[in-house]
This record gives structure tokens, C-alpha cells and sequence, in this order.
């Protein structure tokens, strides 16, 4: 309250919004997605006046189209506001975790941070042979031609794989335009869109990165010893405080396993 009261001198504050896990759309513990933050971004750039947003990030990834709606969110809010938006990577900013990181004004990392790994992946199984082996038959009955397309339980189509490949490149393409479009001439000039994934110094040699660096030591050169941080995240759904959505949180726990297991994390 100190803020609303004229004559008293109050130190800086930085907001920081923690953006850790996976990226989905839908209830679970630790999933990351725009109507989960919604109002956790929103709070951290109105509350306190402000004098940057920090986006602590450890996340391996996920839905493309949640990654665009936060990021998206951030920006805007960050134009309306007027304040530098800082990120700062822990672990893992990939795939999607690194484009929730575009949405930032400059990226910080540690040196064993990974970075990267702008694409687009699918992945499934195909059981066609198993159910074959016993005796059973998949029926499908359909209205259009393109109705049932990639069922793991029947042979793949040619022309199906070549219809998502299509959609993968599609996505892929605005996966880079949006890293472009944010990094712009710092990248280096070689291929960083092939979903390789470098670690921290590497990342700041070919662009993706500004520099190493950690919140606290960073921000306090910047604004200063006496800055104040005000920490913002999303909040565990109300039955699992209580222990009540433990088979939605293995799930959830299972996927994001699976997710940083790719960079052996």
C-alpha cells in the first residue's frame, strides 16, 4: 500500500511469473496453458506498479497452439504496460517452453540450460498387427472420405502421413516466423530451425539467447539491492489440495516425464 501513499519513497518491485511444465490445454497439476494464466499474467503486470515482468521458465514444451495464446498475451500486455519483460530459463525452455520465451524483451539463461529445439513433433503407435494377432477386427463407418484418418488400430495411409506432414510444416513455419519476428538480427546466421537444442553459452552465441545470468543477482544490478520481488504463479486446482485428482496428476506427471526425457532431463 506503501505505492499509494504520496511522499514516501518505496523500492522497485519486479513481477515474477513462473511458467514451469508442461504445456496443455485442460485441467491437471502443472499443465501450462492461457486460461490457467490468464489471470495470474494479468494480476502480475497491473498489481504494484511495477518496473519489469520476469518469466521464470522451465518447461519442455507442448501445444503449439497454447505456447501462441500466452505469448501472445504477454506482448500485449507488456505494450499496454510500457515494461520490459525479462526471461530467464532454468532447466529447459524447448520446443514450446522456448517459444513462451520470445515473449520476452531479452532472455537470460544458466550454463546448463537448454534451448532450442524449434519444430514440430507427432507421435503415436501403430497397433493394427497386435489386435490382428487376437482375432480382433476394427470396424469404422464414416460419412466423408477424410473423416477417419491416422487410427492406430488400421494400416497408415500414405496420403494421410503426407496431410499432417503438411500440417507440421505449416506449424513449424509459424513456430519460426514468431522466433524471427522477436529475435530478429540478433540470431546467428546459420540454421537454428532444424530442432536442435544447444545449451546456455551456445544459445547465447547463436542468438537465442542475451546472456547468462540468474533473477535475483540480474535484477538487483538492474534496479538495484533493495528490489522487491513479487512471485506469481498458477494455482493447484482446488480437489488436489485434498489428494482428490491423483490419477489426473500421474497422467500429467507421465506426459511431462515424457516430454523432458527427450533432453535427457
Amino acid at each position: 500500500m506503501k505505492h499509494l501513499i504520496p511522499f514516501i519513497k518505496t523500492p522497485p518491485s519486479v513481477a515474477v511469473i513462473r511458467l514451469q511444465g508442461m504445456i496443455a490445454s485442460g485441467p491437471g497439476a502443472g499443465r501450462l496453458n492461457d486460461a490457467a494464466l490468464a489471470p495470474v499474467i494479468e494480476t502480475a503486470f497491473k498489481r504494484g506498479k511495477p518496473k519489469a515482468v520476469a518469466l521464470v521458465i522451465n518447461s519442455p514444451g507442448g501445444s503449439p497452439v497454447q505456447s501462441a495464446l500466452i505469448a501472445a498475451r504477454i506482448r500485449r500486455l507488456a505494450d499496454e504496460h510500457k515494461l520490459p519483460v525479462l526471461a530467464f530459463v532454468e532447466d529447459v525452455a524447448a520446443s514450446g517452453g522456448y517459444w513462451l520465451a520470445t515473449a520476452a524483451d531479452e532472455v537470460f539463461a544458466d550454463a546448463n540450460s537448454i534451448l532450442g529445439s524449434i519444430g514440430v513433433i507427432s507421435a503415436g503407435f501403430g497397433l493394427q498387427d497386435l489386435i490382428a494377432r487376437y482375432g480382433v477386427e476394427r470396424r469404422v463407418y464414416t460419412s466423408g472420405t477424410s473423416k477417419s484418418q491416422l487410427d492406430p488400430f488400421r494400416a497408415e495411409k500414405p496420403e494421410d502421413v503426407a496431410r499432417l506432414q503438411k500440417l507440421l510444416d505449416q506449424i513449424h513455419q509459424n513456430f519460426i516466423a514468431q522466433v524471427k519476428d522477436r529475435r530478429g538480427n540478433k540470431l546467428a546466421e546459420q540454421d537454428l530451425f532444424t530442432g536442435e537444442f544447444w545449451l546456455g553459452a551456445q544459445a547465447v552465441d547463436l542468438g537465442l539467447a542475451d546472456g547468462l545470468g540468474h533473477l535475483v543477482p540480474t535484477l538487483k544490478d538492474r534496479y538495484g539491492d533493495k528490489v522487491k520481488f513479487r512471485v506469481y504463479g498458477p494455482r493447484r486446482p482446488f480437489l488436489s489440495r485434498f489428494g482428490l485428482s491423483l490419477m489426473q496428476d500421474a497422467l500429467t506427471l507421465s506426459e511431462e516425464r515424457a516430454l523432458y526425457a527427450r533432453f535427457g532431463l
